[in-house]
């Protein structure tokens, strides 16, 4: 950025704005081609990609099952670099052309959820679990939807300018760093008083925050853990620590990944058994 930028009075859409994601992003929704979603066996027939929105959902799926729920799922693997989230059976699940999107063909009727916190408030409910106390409903739905409005930060702001730009911009890149920091420094402060988001109670809340701050003092997001300066956080990092140590949060985490590790990689889970047998590395 060595010259000033001055918008056009309409603005009109340049593919080659370039940067990682540039043949995908468009300004228009919609299908951009024919493609029927495979149904399986299960009352929950998931379409997703295990980035942090798609972890929340497998996280809970997995914590159901382990608590004891008729929770059981096919999980599809939606490949969103080659534009599977645009094929027409997707969008109509979710026209938002978003991962993850969740059908429940637990009842007569078939329902579509999209949106991941609406997945994850949709699940809760039906099961009665992961709620917490009722007396901290409104506390655990602050966090919960908190969480859905700065995720962008990391994801959509600092996540674009650090890693997937173009070329590297001081601007937004310490704008969305300065505003990442702000947010991790709101979540050490509470966490400091509480052993979850809303007190011992560990509910939907920690589960949709995990996959994304969880991770960023983890390391594991974008490679920015040095930049972002993330040991000093250590109430979130013991918050983080315990979450992690959850065998269904393990469980969860590794479905619809694709890279990595290839133990840590099943591309999709029809089956609990698939844990021991479909991983990457037994099937190459």
């Amino acid at each position: 950025m060595t010259q000033a930028y001055t918008p056009p009075r309409v603005w009109t859409w340049e593919k080659a704005n370039g940067g990682e994601w540039a043949s995908l992003n468009r300004p228009v929704a919609g299908a951009t081609h024919d493609k029927v979603l495979p149904v399986g066996n299960h009352p929950f027939q998931l379409y997703s990609l295990a980035t942090p929105n798609g972890q929340k959902v497998t996280i809970l799926l997995e914590e159901l099952l382990a608590a004891g729920h008729a929770a059981e799922y096919d999980a599809w693997l939606i490949r969103i670099g080659e534009g599977d989230q645009f094929g027409s059976g997707f969008v109509e699940v979710n026209p938002n052309s978003k991962i993850p999107a969740l059908m429940d063909r637990s009842g007569a009727t078939p329902v579509r959820v999209f949106e991941s916190g609406a997945i994850l408030m949709h699940l809760a409910e039906k099961f009665g679990a992961f709620l917490g106390d009722p007396a901290k409903r409104p506390e655990m739905l602050s966090w919960l939807f908190w969480q859905m409005g700065s995720a962008p930060y990391l994801g959509g702001g600092f996540g674009h300018f650090y890693a997937y730009a173009p070329y590297k911009m001081e601007y937004p890149i310490d704008r969305f760093a300065m505003e990442v920091k702000r947010q991790l420094d709101v979540l050490d402060r509470h966490l400091a008083d509480n052993r979850f988001m809303t007190g011992d109670d560990y509910t939907i809340a920690d589960i949709a925050i995990w996959p994304w701050y969880g991770r960023t003092v983890h390391g594991e997001s974008y490679d920015a853990g040095e930049f972002l300066d993330v040991g000093i956080y250590k109430n979130v990092i013991r918050w983080a620590d315990e979450i992690l140590a959850r065998p269904a949060v393990q469980r969860g985490r590794i479905v619809n990944k694709t890279s990595g590790d290839p133990a840590q990689q099943l591309h999709e889970r029809h089956d609990a058994g698939d844990f021991d047998t479909k991983t990457q590395d037994k099937i190459g």
